[in-house]
């Protein structure tokens, strides 16, 4: 049940997890722990996790499990990214260099179907669609759910890499 009510009503939102530093299945279950015991957020359901290779970043970097969560959450677009991020925080990720190595990765994929750009917030997550690392978890627990850009499913989209 959400917790607070900051929005309107609650809106479904997806997350993209990622994590190839220290025991990323547990660094994984624990964002997944933290994000259900934020106010204003309900983890739905989460997918398996998944190995893939590294992609970008510094050569010979460790293999990612990702995942990905289906939330309802009365938080605002911008308050969900600051809560992902305070979550990323306190599992340790640091920022050094952009797809550097990291313990946690959190990315806001979808917010109903809204399309936000603006400074240091882009729904739907701009790379989304060419990853399949996010696409293959995601279609795992929402095959059907439709990108408000491109307007095709996301199992359509994954089909199509």
């Amino acid at each position: 049940m959400a917790k607070t009510q900051n929005a309107a009503s609650p809106v479904t939102a997806y997350v993209a997890l990622g994590a190839n530093l220290g025991d990323r299945a547990a660094n994984l279950h624990r964002a997944l722990e933290l994000l259900e015991q934020s106010p204003g957020i309900e983890v739905i359901r989460a997918s398996t996790f998944i190995e893939n290779p590294a992609v970008g970043g510094p050569a010979n970097s460790p293999a990612f499990l990702n995942g990905a969560a289906e939330i309802s959450t009365t938080l605002r677009p911008r308050t969900l990214l600051d809560r992902l991020l305070e979550i990323e925080k306190k599992l340790g990720r640091v920022r050094s260099e952009k797809w550097s190595p990291r313990t946690i990765d959190l990315d806001l994929l979808l917010y109903g179907s809204q399309i936000i750009d603006e400074p240091g917030l882009t729904v739907p997550h701009p790379l989304m669609h060419e990853r399949r690392f996010v696409l293959e978890p995601l279609s795992e627990i929402v095959p059907n759910v439709v990108h408000p850009i491109f307007n095709r499913t996301i199992t359509d989209l994954l089909k199509s890499l």
